[in-house]
C-alpha cells in the first residue's frame, strides 16, 4: 500500500491505538486486491475467512431471502466489514459486493483473532468497534420504525450534505435503487419521497439535489441526535 493509505488504515478506530508490531503483522498478512464494480466479495452463510477493509471505492452489504433483497449498509474508505463474524468464527450473515471499482485489503480472520488474544489495546479497540456497531444498528432500527420514507430521506440529505461539505446541494454517487433499499423503501417510494421534499426546500435534478431552503428541510426532517448523531 501507499504510505498515505497505510496512514489512513492506521487511523481506522480498529487499528488506531494498537501496538506497532500488531498493526504491521496484520497488514503484512493481508491481501490487497482491486475489484471491478459488481463483484461479490462474500456471501451470506459462507465461513468468515477474512476481515475486509475498504481502501478505495464503495461496497454494499446486503441480505436476501425468499426472492427479496435489501441493502443493509454502504462501506466507504476507510471502513472494515464484517468484524463480528470474524471474531466469533461464524458464517457471514450478510453478503457484500462492490458498487464501484474498489481496492480491498483482506486480513485473514485467524490472524485477527490471534492478535486480539495477545494485544490488550487491540482487544479494547475491537470491543469499542463492536459497541459502535450495535449502537448504529439501534439507530438504523429507530430511523426505520419512527419515521416516514420522506423523513428518512430528508435526514439522509442533511447528513450527506454535511459529509460532502456542500450544505446547499447533494450529489448522489450510488444508484437510486440502492439508495432506496438502504433507506428501507422501494424505488417508487423514493420518487414519491423526493416529490414530497420539493415542497420542503429540496429540488431534485437527476442525481443532483439542490437544497434551496436548508431551514425548511431541517424543520421537516426534525433531526434527532439519538438517531442521526455520529458515534
Amino acid at each position: 500500500m501507499r504510505a498515505e493509505e497505510t496512514a489512513a488504515l492506521r487511523g481506522l478506530r480498529l487499528f488506531e491505538g494498537i501496538a506497532e508490531p500488531t498493526f504491521t503483522d496484520l497488514v503484512a498478512a493481508g491481501y490487497l486486491q482491486f475489484f471491478p464494480p459488481g463483484v461479490t466479495l462474500i456471501r451470506a452463510s459462507d465461513p468468515a475467512d477474512f476481515l475486509h477493509v475498504v481502501i478505495e471505492g464503495v461496497v454494499e452489504l446486503y441480505a436476501a431471502t425468499a426472492g427479496r433483497e435489501t441493502t443493509m449498509e454502504l462501506v466507504r474508505p476507510v471502513g472494515a466489514f464484517i468484524l463480528a463474524a470474524v471474531l466469533s468464527d461464524q458464517v457471514y450473515l450478510q453478503s457484500a459486493r462492490t458498487l464501484t471499482r474498489a481496492r480491498i485489503l483482506m486480513i485473514p480472520a485467524e490472524r485477527v483473532r490471534r492478535w486480539m488474544a495477545q494485544d490488550a489495546a487491540f482487544m479494547s479497540a475491537i470491543t469499542v468497534e463492536l459497541a459502535r456497531g450495535y449502537r448504529q444498528a439501534i439507530k438504523a432500527l429507530k430511523n426505520q420504525k419512527l419515521r416516514t420514507a420522506a423523513e428518512r430521506l430528508a435526514n439522509w440529505l442533511i447528513i450527506v450534505a454535511a459529509e460532502q461539505g456542500t450544505p446547499g446541494a447533494v450529489e448522489i454517487d450510488i444508484e437510486k435503487r440502492v439508495l432506496a433499499s438502504r433507506l428501507g423503501m422501494t424505488p417508487e417510494n423514493l420518487s414519491r419521497a423526493f416529490a414530497t421534499l420539493a415542497g420542503h426546500g429540496a429540488q431534485t435534478r437527476g442525481t443532483h439535489i439542490d437544497i434551496t431552503d436548508p431551514a425548511a428541510l431541517r424543520a421537516f426532517a426534525n433531526p434527532d441526535p439519538l438517531i442521526d448523531g455520529p458515534e
